[in-house]
């Protein structure tokens, strides 16, 4: 519903849409991505587990009603990351690596909890984008890498 306000000539709205605040992390054992959403803003960044705790804490103090995202891998029905042409040590690694990542997820979810940020666990897709193709959606100029690309696809369509 709809009325002009008198002063301005404008329409207005009686029910004005909240905005929202949402946070996308990629999580990663080292720097974990992060994407910051509200309206037109966009900051991206790379920090890590305790740099992301700090941020948390920051980040709710001004944004009381923020939503955080977080890729779970462990959401996923199978995770066999085997690669046939390699050695065992290899493929050892990589399951030792793709397990750290789905701790430091939990992790960060279990963050979540304690500082009683509204969180959701977000199945991961296989689906990657480009710089470019970043550029063209949201029109940030500054440079991107792929967690901080992942961690936006998150949260991109939310708001």
């Amino acid at each position: 519903m709809s009325w002009i306000n008198p002063k301005s000539k404008q329409p207005e709205t009686m029910i004005k849409k909240k905005e929202k605040y949402l946070i996308g992390i990629d999580p990663d054992v080292d720097k974990s991505g992060v994407a910051f959403l509200s309206g037109n803003q966009l900051q991206l960044d790379n920090l890590t587990f305790f740099q992301l705790f700090d941020y948390f804490v920051e980040m709710k103090k001004q944004y009381p009603e923020l939503e955080v995202f977080v890729e779970c891998g462990f959401l996923n029905k199978s995770n066999w990351h085997r690669k046939n042409d390699q050695s065992a040590a290899f493929n050892a690694k990589i399951g030792s690596y793709t397990g750290a990542n789905f701790e430091t997820a939990k992790k960060i979810i279990e963050m979540c909890e304690y500082l009683k940020l509204t969180h959701y666990k977000i199945k991961p897709t296989a689906r990657k984008i480009t710089n470019k193709y970043f550029k063209q959606i949201t029109g940030y100029t500054g440079q991107t890498n792929q967690e901080q690309r992942d961690a936006f696809m998150l949260i991109f369509g939310r708001i």
